[in-house]
């Protein structure tokens, strides 16, 4: 079953190797099995591979690598493996914990965590435990985004608006705006509105500007209020009134 790639059976050969049960006791079989059941997202074994590089037994002694497999099997509520990435933690420097937390983001990100493809282009974006690679963040914020991921579908059209890691192109831009947008994320209902408001990308509409702009607003986005503030002061795309236009201000 654990050649077979079963979980569990992996996970349970390397404690039989690990323990010396029924096999003599082989610490680098036991790694091997932990490993494979590890990178399938099993817990027990994540903190138990996470054990043996603590311990250095089958592997080198690496913190860093310790606090990777405790930190992943802690995110999944094992308890023993919370206590002992803190005590990992506190071997390694604010550096190394930063690269580790990126390696952490790769682990979830090539598995499929949508969440965490947008976090890792974050990192890349702003060179955090990692190089700085705008490229690599286009590439992870796209994998979020297609994943229906908001915050991920804003940030890829940002990257577009801007010409950071692909070609300039507000059209695309407002494509990702707007599938963000259609789920009430309000950053991207307020750069879908500017999007209107000034033409870029979409075609100039005051009246779909405003639109999207009080959906931002209502949201309590501050910079969302400011600008449909300015809509009712200048009765662009709306009726002309000064205390609507007050009213957004003072929320803003």
């Amino acid at each position: 079953a654990a050649e077979q790639g079963h979980v569990e059976a992996q996970y349970a050969l390397g404690w039989v190797y690990r323990h010396g049960k029924g096999v003599g006791r082989d610490d680098k079989e036991a790694v091997k099995w932990y490993r494979k059941a590890a990178e399938q997202e099993y817990a027990n074994a994540q903190y138990s591979l996470g054990a043996m590089y603590w311990y250095g037994e089958g592997v080198g002694i690496n913190m860093a690598q310790a606090y990777l497999w405790m930190s992943l099997a802690a995110e999944q509520e094992h308890e023993t493996a919370r206590e002992w990435k803190g005590k990992a933690a506190a071997k390694l420097t604010p550096e190394q914990i930063k690269k580790v937390e990126v390696n952490q983001l790769e682990f979830k990100s090539e598995r499929g965590s949508a969440k965490a493809q947008f976090l890792l282009g974050g990192r890349c974006y702003y060179g955090d435990g990692i190089e700085k690679d705008e490229k690599e963040a286009v590439k992870w914020y796209r994998k979020a985004a297609l994943q229906g991921y908001a915050k991920a579908q804003t940030n890829l059209g940002l990257m577009y608006a801007k010409g950071e890691g692909v070609l300039e192109d507000f059209k695309e831009a407002v494509k990702w705006y707007r599938k963000a947008a259609e789920q009430g994320f309000a950053t991207a209902q307020y750069n879908l509105g500017y999007s209107y408001d000034y033409g870029t990308g979409a075609q100039k509409d005051d009246k779909e500007a405003v639109k999207w702009y009080r959906q931002a607003a209502e949201q309590g986005l501050a910079i969302a209020q400011t600008a449909l503030g300015q809509k009712y002061q200048f009765g662009q795309g709306v009726a002309k009134d000064f205390k609507e236009a007050v009213k957004w201000y003072r929320k803003a």
